[in-house]
């Protein structure tokens, strides 16, 4: 009997170590190529187009954080807010750095507008500040236009003392001046100023 034990003990591991020795046999290749013909390019293109319409949707999301964030520290005017930057920029740096924050150069559409824009100015530069407002006319002289090219929908221009606009061809980019209550002048573009972005709330 006690000679029995070793025996079965060595015939158990002679039969593990000739399964271990054995090589691989090709059942793993046959199920892997079967998964690959499960997968099939209209799946992965579909599975992609998932994919794509998720990051939109992250992207969407983002934006309206973003722009949740910017308007609760702006100030916000029937459908759009605005935000005041104090860092004095020349007209067409001013515009890119909007566009880079998601919106535009600020043009107010109504006098509600405007002055919603010149009050929160004023809390935010100060009463006299000047900044600029996202109105020029570079494509031709006395056509402002906004941002998008469409001509200016209102204009505060300052027209009692200095009849603005006043600056030719050589001013083109409008500004507003807190200064003159809210009125717009006409400024060289290549000036630094404070400026107003824009962002529409939808």
């Amino acid at each position: 009997m006690e000679l029995l034990r070793p025996r079965l003990l060595l015939c158990v591991l002679a039969f593990l170590t000739q399964g271990a020795a054995e090589p691989p046999t090709s059942k793993p290749k046959k199920a892997a190529n079967a998964r690959k013909d499960l997968v099939s390019p209209k799946m992965i293109a579909e599975l992609q187009g998932r994919l794509d319409s998720l990051a939109q949707e992250v992207a969407v999301l983002k934006e309206q954080q973003a722009l949740q964030t910017v308007c609760l520290k702006g100030a916000k005017v029937h459908l759009k807010c605005f935000l005041v930057v104090a860092q004095a920029l020349a007209f067409h740096a001013a515009g890119e750095d909007c566009i880079a924050r998601g919106g535009t150069l600020a043009a107010p559409r109504s006098e509600a507008e405007n002055e919603a824009l010149r009050e929160y100015a004023a809390r935010s530069l100060g009463a006299a500040a000047e900044l600029w407002l996202g109105l020029h006319d570079l494509g031709s002289e006395g056509a402002w236009v906004d941002a998008s090219g469409a001509p200016a929908a209102f204009t505060h221009w300052e027209s009692e003392i200095t009849a603005q606009p006043d600056g030719g061809a050589a001013e083109n980019c409008a500004a507003m001046a807190g200064a003159a209550h809210g009125r717009w002048f006409d400024r060289r573009c290549r000036d630094a100023l404070p400026y107003a972005c824009q962002f529409a709330i939808v």
